[in-house]
């Protein structure tokens, strides 16, 4: 008896083993079978966890609102959809409440340690926005601060005198992390305030000017970057759950 073929691309077969062949040579099959891992994992807590309630309510008016915005509300343009789509009303339907799932699992895996995360991380979530002058010599350098200091425009000096491409707009280069910052910069804008000068600072073979701008301080309460915290805690935790499974690849001639 002969095996269905797993592909067929312009009427030729191509089993399983060629696929995975295929997915090799184009350095891509770690990462297929890490996707499959992944979904796997998932798919396994979602089934098994008893404490994942969702809102049916809530589902259905997701199920309207996507209708809606993908202006599928007649019924034969949504069935027409969903067979273009490989699925029927059911597999749609499993698939947004699945959605809800994923979503209240993530919140249960990440929340408890979402407030410890956040600190631990601070320091590379705050951020100030900077303008610099960057020049040869120190000489040169505590110059120009003393201009600024007597009236002189810190842009206009950044575009006369710095050696760098940010010149061309003033000096500006927004927004670092103050994680990314060498300690000796982190520590003496830490002490400043908008709009005061700090340096000159000798930074490898040149010596800088700094003006801060603006102090940019991480909150949970920004949305996206509680979100984004969320989705690496997830994901350190679906890596661990990973790394002591056995896994076992099986394929046929």
């Amino acid at each position: 008896m002969t095996s269905e073929p797993f592909l067929t691309v312009n009427d030729q077969p191509i089993s399983l083993g060629q696929a995975i062949r295929y997915l090799q040579t184009g350095r891509k099959f770690d990462a297929f079978i890490g996707e499959i891992v992944r979904q796997f994992v998932v798919d396994q807590e979602l089934q098994t966890r008893e404490d994942l309630k969702i809102n049916t309510a809530a589902v259905e008016q997701a199920v309207i609102d996507f209708r809606l915005e993908q202006q599928l509300t007649d019924p034969k343009q949504f069935q027409e959809w969903l067979s273009s789509s490989g699925m029927d009303y059911e597999a749609f339907h499993n698939q947004v409440s699945s959605g809800f799932k994923l979503r209240k699992l993530k919140e249960d895996i990440a929340l408890p340690k979402l407030q410890e995360f956040f600190i631990e991380r601070k320091i590379f979530l705050d951020r100030v926005v900077l303008s610099r002058i960057i020049v040869a010599d120190k000489e040169l350098a505590e110059e120009l601060r003393s201009q600024i200091a007597e009236g002189a425009k810190f842009e206009q000096l950044a575009k006369e005198y710095s050696l760098t491409d940010d010149r061309i707009v003033n000096g500006m280069v927004g927004p670092i992390s103050r994680g990314t910052m060498p300690d000796m910069l982190r520590a003496a804008v830490d002490l400043a305030q908008p709009g005061e000068i700090v340096g000159p600072l000798g930074m490898e073979d040149r010596w800088a000017l700094f003006r801060v701008e603006e102090f940019l301080p991480a909150a949970l309460d920004d949305l996206q970057l509680r979100q984004s915290l969320m989705d690496e805690l997830f994901e350190q935790w679906l890596m661990d759950k990973i790394q002591g499974l056995p896994i076992k690849l099986q394929v046929g001639s």
